[in-house]
């Protein structure tokens, strides 16, 4: 079946069309390690995870880069403000950051480069730029010169001077235009730097990501992803030096962008103390809840989270491992997971609309709950199993899944417990005022002969 995906460059949908189809190739801006991640942060990590599995269904030798950057001058500022050696903090986010995006069912990327390991490459891909004059040393910095480029602005749809008005952009006397951008800085103890032809100093952040998709995927890659801040200046920068270092050859061929992530309607910012962080809040729910509501909008859409979405994704789930556990309990097991239903597959390779994707998926759900026919739930299992499996979910055995797992959950176990007690001692005013209580927390009660279970209705 065909891929479509929508082009940032040519503010289009168009068919995928790869440059070698025994090697597709796919770059996604990673993370820059000084922090944890927020849920903002999270957004293309479990996107682009998508999009590399279902690419790798179609073209099993696709290859994917996501990168770290770990030397940066925000890095710089938390080891000061901390009193500990940079490499400390990267170590320390970049550990937190795996293990995070983990939870979230974020697989490893077929190449994970970070920063500090491509210095010697940095360094040659501006002296090659600096010798086809597209770049220029001044005051122990080499800048980009953005006039050098006829095409500047071809992603962002923008001419220069539009770009530049309202955008961060450090202006410098020695700067021959505004829009020029860093290539490399110079540095002083205790920042970190390197020689260079230069003088003692550091990269800039957008040449590393040119240099890191160059040595790994090569001079023009298939697929290059990140969320819709990046557009301008970083990933317009990065077609920049590229297309120059490479003597006018194309960068990316197809470009994706994420949508933002807002809470409760607004902006997520430090001013207004409404950042969601992963690290956080994986402490407080499973990490498949978290990616499925990242998935519930079509991921170039705005997300707005919120508590009352999380709790719905969390009863959705809940349904969907209910149906899985009632089938293993009738058929004494589950069936291995067999290919996803085709709806399911064509609403992913439509431009990867999951909103349409985890429909199928419920749709497959609800047909196996209701079906009489052995053979037909044991076939349906194994399609909502599949469909799991490539969505990222589904993950867990139905029975762990509803095990406890937090307060909420306890106090639920609980009550049922009360219940029980209750109706063994003929106590049925109390059993059903328990039963009302838990109707009223949004919990369905399952009575069977095996005991009574539980899970979170739908709405």
């Amino acid at each position: 079946m065909t891929i479509r995906l929508y082009n940032t460059l040519t503010r289009s949908k168009e068919t995928f069309e790869p440059l070698n189809p025994e090697r597709v190739t796919m770059y996604a801006c990673g993370p820059t390690v000084y922090n944890y991640a927020h849920i903002g942060n999270a957004r293309p990590a479990v996107i682009f995870d998508l999009l590399f599995r279902l690419l790798s269904r179609d073209y099993p030798g696709a290859v994917y880069a996501r990168n770290i950057t770990d030397v940066d001058d925000k890095i710089n500022a938390a080891a000061a403000q901390k009193g500990v050696p940079i490499s400390e903090i990267s170590k320390r986010y970049t550990d937190a950051y795996h293990a995070d995006m983990a939870a979230l069912g974020v697989g490893a990327p077929t190449f994970e480069p970070r920063a500090t390991n491509h210095i010697s490459e940095i360094i040659d891909m501006i002296a090659r730029l600096i010798a086809s004059g597209h770049a220029y040393e001044a005051e122990g910095h080499v800048l980009f010169a953005v006039e050098s480029f006829p095409d500047y602005g071809s992603l962002s749809g923008r001419d220069l001077d539009e770009m530049l008005s309202g955008a961060r952009i450090e202006v410098a006397e020695f700067k021959r235009h505004p829009g020029d951008f860093v290539l490399w800085k110079p540095s002083a103890d205790p920042l970190p730097g390197w020689d260079s032809p230069w003088g003692y100093g550091r990269p800039g952040w957008h040449i590393e990501c040119s240099v890191m998709a160059e040595k790994h995927l090569g001079e023009t890659i298939d697929i290059h992803g990140g969320g819709q801040d990046l557009v301008f200046p970083h990933h317009e920068n990065e077609i920049a030096q590229s297309v120059c270092a490479h003597h006018g050859q194309p960068f990316a061929r197809y470009w994706l962008h994420n949508g933002f992530v807002t809470v409760n309607r607004r902006k997520m910012s430090k001013s207004l103390g409404n950042t969601l962080v992963v690290h956080d809040l994986l402490k407080h729910e499973h990490g498949e809840v978290l990616r499925y509501q990242l998935l519930s909008a079509h991921y170039r859409q705005p997300l707005d989270w919120s508590d009352e979405a999380l709790a719905q994704s969390r009863r959705t789930l809940d349904r969907i491992y209910g149906v899985l556990r009632n089938h293993k309990d009738q058929a004494g097991g589950l069936p291995a997971a067999s290919q996803p239903g085709e709806a399911f597959l064509e609403a992913l390779r439509d431009d990867l609309n999951t909103p349409v994707a985890l429909a199928e998926m419920n749709r497959t759900a609800r047909n196996l709950g209701s079906t009489e026919s052995v053979q037909e739930a044991t076939q349906l299992a194994a399609e909502l199993l599949a469909d799991g499996e490539l969505i990222g979910v589904l993950g867990e055995d139905p029975d762990a899944w509803f095990e406890g797992a937090g307060d909420e959950d306890e106090q639920i176990e609980s009550l049922i417990q009360q219940r029980n007690e209750a109706r063994a001692n003929r106590n049925f005013d109390l059993a059903d005022s328990i039963r009302d209580q838990l109707t009223g927390m949004g919990i369905v009660l399952e009575d069977g002969a095996g005991g009574t279970r539980w899970r979170r209705g739908s709405e």
